[in-house]
Order: C-alpha cells, then structure tokens, then sequence
C-alpha cells in the first residue's frame, strides 16, 4: 500500500520555522538580563553605597565569577541544543570555574575579612532573605532557557538541564548584585551557593519532563 497520500496528509499544515541560532538566543538573554537591571534601578533597588563597595575586592570578585559563570554556562545550554554538541565539557569547564573562584574568594577574604565570629559573617537571617531573592531573580532566566530547551534538539536533556540550572542561577545572583549589601566573602560562599544550588538543582529534576517532546 503506498503511503504517499499518508504523507501528504501530514505534511499539508505544516508552515516553514525560523532557523535557531544560539546568537539570537543569547541576545535575548541579553535583552532580559538588561530588564532586570532597569527593574531593579527604577524600583530604587540598588544598594545605596555602590560608590564604595564598587573600591572593594569582594564586590569584583562576586561579579566576575558570577558573570564568567553565566556566560560559560549560558554558551553550554544555547550549544548543547544541537544534537551535534554534548554539554559535558562546558559543564566540566564551568566545574573548575566555580572551583576557582570558592578559592580566589579565599584569598580576598584572608585580606578582607575582619575579627568577627562566623555566625556574625553569614548572618542567616539576612542570607536567606539573599537567596530568595536570588532564587527569584533567577526565574526568568529559568523559563527563557527552558523555552530555548523546548525548541531544541539535546541529545543529553540532563546535561542540558544542568547547565541551564546553572546559567539561569548565575544569571540571578548577578543581576542580584546591584541591590546586594553584603561583601563578606564567606558571606557571599555560603548564600550565593545555597541559591544557585537550590536553582540548580531544581531545574535539572524539572526540566527534562516538561520538555520531553
């Protein structure tokens, strides 16, 4: 039985798609990530002693890790959706990074870091106020990802899932920074990575099932 009519049939409603690109998916990124920013500076947000904690070491140490780590772990997601590329090595690369700037933000901390006890430095009732905020912060970038996910072809959807946990996680700690008054560097260790663990994590269990196609 020939299944040219078959074929046809299937093939009448379909309607020519925009070819994705990963440029494109990272200007939107982009683009999002600018919003934020103006959301935060027009809500009156951003902490008011910018002036002087941008002369402090911790202040460019939280935002160059943060900002690294998003690009890298942005780049991975956008490229693991062809089915040509595998995450893996951006996650591993992404990986050594964090660990890295956990040691780096040591060095800052040995020169930085006053006499105070080390429930007085991570201040849990302020840092978890921070990490919801983050986890908050991080939404957006969850579910623009999540869509890009959706369009894409992964042939890994875990690695996927990882690296757009930790690039949506990322993405939210630094857009963070701008309203952020602490420089404690443990400070920063312990709250950041509860937040972008708690994001990260989330969205690798999530993410595969809903968009399985």
């Amino acid at each position: 039985m020939s299944t040219d009519p078959l074929i046809d049939r299937l093939a009448t409603d379909l309607r020519p798609v925009n070819r994705r690109t990963p440029w494109r998916d990272a200007a939107i990124l982009l683009v999002l990530g600018v919003i934020e920013i103006v959301c935060v500076l027009t809500l009156g947000l951003m902490r008011p002693d910018m002036s002087q904690a941008m002369h402090m070491p911790s202040f460019w140490w939280k935002t160059g890790s943060l900002a690294v780590i998003a690009a890298i772990g942005g780049g991975t997601a956008l490229l693991s959706l062809d089915p040509t590329r595998s995450p893996r090595r951006g996650l591993r690369i992404v990986g050594n990074v964090v660990l890295f700037a956990l040691a780096l933000g040591w060095l800052v901390d040995v020169f930085q870091a006053g006499p105070a006890v080390f429930w007085q430095r991570i201040d849990p009732a302020h840092g978890v106020v921070c990490a919801r905020k983050i986890i908050e912060m991080s939404l957006p970038a969850v579910l623009a990802l999540g869509m890009f996910v959706r369009r894409g072809a992964s042939v890994d959807a875990r690695g996927t899932a990882w690296a757009v946990g930790i690039a949506a996680a990322a993405f939210g700690a630094l857009t963070f920074v701008l309203a952020c008054p602490f420089d404690d560097p443990l400070y920063l260790a312990v709250w950041y990575s509860v937040a972008c663990g708690i994001v990260t994590l989330v969205t690798r269990l999530l993410l595969p099932p809903l968009t399985r196609w």
